[in-house]
C-alpha cells in the first residue's frame, strides 16, 4: 500500500516543528491524528522513520532519506497546482518570507500592505532571524540576505545596495564632542554587534591602511537595538542606510567622520533554491522588492 500525501505532510511537519503536538497545532488536526499518520507511514514502508523518546524525535537514516523524497513530491504538487492558478493569473497560497529583523523592519513592513491589497490571495507569513537559516529545513520560499553569497546551491536575484554610515545622535555628539579623527574613536562609546562581528569592520580606514574594527563598549545581537540605543544618545553606530533613513532625513542621528569614511555597500539578494522551480507568488513579490528597495533605501541621503 502507497503512503498518502497527507501522511508526507505529517511526517515533514513532525520533522520541522520538533514534536508531534506541535505539528498538530500546525495542521490544525488532533495530536492523535498526526501520530496515526505517522503509524500508518511507517507500517506501510515497514521501516522505523523516527525515533521517539520522552524528550525528543529523532529521524533514522531511512527517515531522512525518505524525507527529502517527500519534501521533493509535495513541491511538486504544490508547482503543479499553483501552474494551474498561473493559467488563471489568481495568485494564491501560502509565501514564507525570511529576513533579516532590520530589513523586515523597516524595509518589508512599510510596503506590506500595498502587496497584500494588490495580491489578496497570497497569505503571507514573515519569518526573522539574524542568523542565515536553511531555507529548506525551515520551509522558506524566498529570503532576503544582505551581504556576500557563500551557499552556491541559491539562486539570487540582486535588488539593489545598501551604504554603511557611521552615526550618532546630535545630543551625544554635544555631550561628548565630534570627532575629527578615527583615532579618536577610542574615546568615544561605540555601539556594536554582540553576536556577528563582521558588522563591527566599519568604512574607515586606521593610520596603517586597515579598516576599522571595533570592539563595542556597548553591544547589542539586532540593529534595530543599536538603531534605539544611537537614537537615545548612548554612542556611535554604524548601520547600514536601509534602517536609518528616517532618522537621517530629520537630523535625529548625523553622520560623524564622513570625509573618512569609505563607500562600502552591501549587496541585498533576494534568494531561493537552484533547484526549486519559482513559483508565480514568488516572483511577484521578488518583482514587488525589486520596484521599491533601489528607488527608497539603495541610494540617498
Amino acid at each position: 500500500m502507497k503512503s498518502t500525501l497527507e501522511e508526507q505532510q505529517a511526517f515533514i511537519t513532525v520533522v520541522d516543528c520538533g514534536s508531534i503536538t506541535a505539528a498538530a497545532e500546525r495542521l490544525g488536526i488532533t495530536v492523535s491524528g498526526v501520530s496515526r499518520a505517522l503509524n500508518r507511514l511507517e507500517q506501510k514502508l515497514g521501516t522505523t522513520l523516527l525515533r521517539r523518546t520522552t524528550r525528543r524525535l529523532e529521524l533514522t537514516e531511512e527517515g531522512e532519506t525518505f524525507l527529502a523524497h517527500c519534501r521533493r513530491i509535495l513541491a511538486a504538487v504544490e508547482e503543479a497546482e499553483e501552474a494551474l492558478l498561473d493559467r488563471h493569473d489568481q495568485p494564491k497560497g501560502r509565501l514564507r518570507v525570511n529576513a533579516a529583523p532590520s530589513f523586515m523592519q523597516y524595509v518589508i513592513v512599510p510596503v506590506i500592505g500595498e502587496f497584500r491589497a494588490r495580491y489578496p490571495g497570497i497569505t503571507l507569513e514573515l519569518d526573522t532571524h539574524d542568523r542565515f537559516v536553511d531555507l529548506l529545513e525551515q520551509r522558506v520560499d524566498l529570503a532576503i540576505r544582505i551581504g556576500a553569497l557563500e551557499d552556491s546551491s541559491l539562486h539570487a536575484r540582486p535588488l539593489g545596495h545598501s551604504a554603511l554610515r557611521v552615526l550618532a545622535s546630535p545630543a551625544y555628539l554635544a555631550r561628548h564632542g565630534t570627532p575629527q579623527q578615527v583615532e579618536e574613536l577610542c574615546r568615544h562609546s561605540l555601539l556594536g554587534f554582540s553576536q556577528l562581528d563582521h558588522l563591527n569592520h566599519w568604512p574607515l580606514t586606521c593610520a596603517d591602511g586597515k579598516r576599522l574594527h571595533i570592539t563595542p563598549t556597548l553591544a547589542a545581537s539586532s540593529g534595530s537595538t543599536l538603531l534605539e540605543l544611537a537614537l537615545k544618545g548612548e554612542g556611535i553606530v554604524c548601520l547600514a542606510d536601509f534602517m536609518t533613513r528616517a532618522p537621517r532625513q530629520n537630523r535625529t542621528l548625523v553622520e560623524v567622520l564622513p570625509d573618512h569614511t569609505e563607500l562600502i555597500t552591501q549587496p541585498i539578494n533576494a534568494v531561493y533554491y537552484r533547484q526549486a522551480t519559482l513559483s508565480q507568488r514568488t516572483r511577484l513579490f521578488m518583482d514587488f522588492l525589486a520596484e521599491r528597495l533601489p528607488a527608497q533605501y539603495a541610494h540617498g541621503p
